[in-house]
């Protein structure tokens, strides 16, 4: 019964992305999906030879239509408060700056309840720039300085409005940036050559758009997997707490300084934010990093040497057990990470990176563990571990998370490729 409820929604898209679907949407959606599954309930029932009347039926779906619907458009409702006081925000960038472009931002700036941000409009200077000037609006970049713009600021969407059959060329370099990016697109009836971006049809600020988008964006498997990290996190925080208190005192105790180390990571859609974790170095490791960069014995962007002269003897332990990444459980309870997603880089990491393609692994929360972590770590090459990190967003599943989780204990035990 469960299976059936579960395909039926699903073919109903009432697992997709609602944000910018109408509450009579939301109500079609809900009453189709237990108008089905009435029918098969029925169906059963027939086929199985058991008696069910017409009016417990009928009793049924009116029940079921009622918890639905109004699940539905109290969650629309409480989410819409939630984002006009500035939470659960997309931050969106528009090409273009004709006054269709124009008139697009201010639609959607009048419907706050959708949590969308206008970053800033792309464009080249052209006969109706002056009328552009004379808005209140941002012009971030013009197209040459656009993959310098994304590389370095918050971007979750793309909406073209650029003149399609004048700048069809220039339009698909653009979705071909944003696609190695992971950022989604919308766009008009125009379809471009994209290798792995998914698509659908939206309505937002009142115009259509043929959206696109790299990766898993289901929203209900997005909420199970939020609800786990919540309740995993909170779990082992709670149970943890002593183990935390011993670790603590013993990093104070063994060199001076913090118990804890935070620094500044880029997180989702290049979001910065601090990571938390128990400091394994001496207190002024940042300013020493400098002069070991050319010690560094992995490839890539990354800095990363077995025998590092910074670390304490107690910070030695911890990295070598892992145990120094346990407070990272404060980051996935307060939403800045996942149990499960690629690595967290620091801003140092992150200005090194020199294929786009790469950026990728950012359009998702990044994890505590992932596809590099159960394969080796550091003794995996730089360009091996960025492959593993845009495999997991290809083949992105609850379940995959769940055997992640499970190769990361034996892993850690090992302490294989920790540095």
């Amino acid at each position: 019964m469960l299976g059936m409820c579960h395909l039926t929604f699903t073919a109903c898209g009432f697992y997709r992305s609602r944000r910018l679907a109408t509450n009579g949407t939301l109500a079609t959606e809900g009453l189709k999906a237990t108008t089905i599954i009435a029918i098969l309930v029925a169906a059963g029932a027939k086929l199985f030879r058991t008696p069910i009347h017409p009016a417990s039926l009928l009793l049924f779906w009116v029940l079921a239509s009622s918890l639905v619907v109004g699940t539905s458009l109290l969650s629309r409702f409480a989410v819409s408060k939630i984002r006009r006081r500035g939470r659960n925000l997309r931050y969106l960038m528009i090409l273009g700056t004709n006054p269709r472009a124009v008139e697009f931002a201010k639609r959607l700036e009048s419907r706050r309840e959708l949590g969308y941000r206008i970053v800033g409009f792309v464009d080249e200077d052209w006969a109706g720039s002056a009328d552009f000037v004379g808005t209140t609006y941002k012009h971030c970049s013009d197209f040459k300085g656009l993959a310098e713009f994304l590389r370095w600021n918050v971007v979750d969407e793309v909406a073209f409005y650029l003149p399609l059959r004048s700048f069809y060329g220039l339009s698909s370099e653009v979705a071909a940036l944003c696609e190695h990016h992971g950022i989604i697109m919308r766009f008009g009836a125009s379809i471009f050559d994209l290798k792995i971006a998914q698509s659908g049809v939206d309505e937002l600020g009142g115009d259509h758009h043929l959206t696109a988008f790299a990766g898993s964006h289901a929203v209900w498997s997005s909420v199970v997997k939020r609800t786990i990290d919540i309740i995993i996190s909170a779990t082992m925080l709670i149970l943890l707490a002593p183990l935390l208190i011993v670790i603590a005192v013993a990093v104070k105790l063994t060199s001076p300084g913090p118990a804890f180390f935070l620094q500044e990571r880029v997180g989702l859609n290049k979001r910065r934010f601090l990571i938390c974790k128990f400091r394994t170095m001496v207190q002024n490791a940042e300013t020493l990093l400098a002069g070991l960069e050319t010690l560094n014995e992995v490839s890539g962007p990354v800095f990363k040497i077995k025998n590092d002269p910074r670390m304490t003897p107690c910070g030695s332990f911890l990295r070598r057990t892992s145990l120094d990444e346990l407070p990272q459980l404060f980051n996935v309870l307060k939403g800045d990470m996942s149990l499960v997603g690629p690595r967290p880089l620091p801003v140092r990491d992150y200005a090194g990176f020199n294929e786009d393609w790469q950026r990728r692994r950012f359009s998702v929360r990044p994890g505590i563990t992932c596809l590099w972590q159960v394969n080796g770590r550091s003794s995996l090459p730089f360009d091996r571990w960025m492959e593993l990190d845009i495999e997991y967003l290809d083949r992105w599943s609850l379940w995959l998370d769940l055997k992640i989780l499970a190769r990361t204990i034996p892993a850690v035990m090992k302490g294989s490729g920790a540095a």
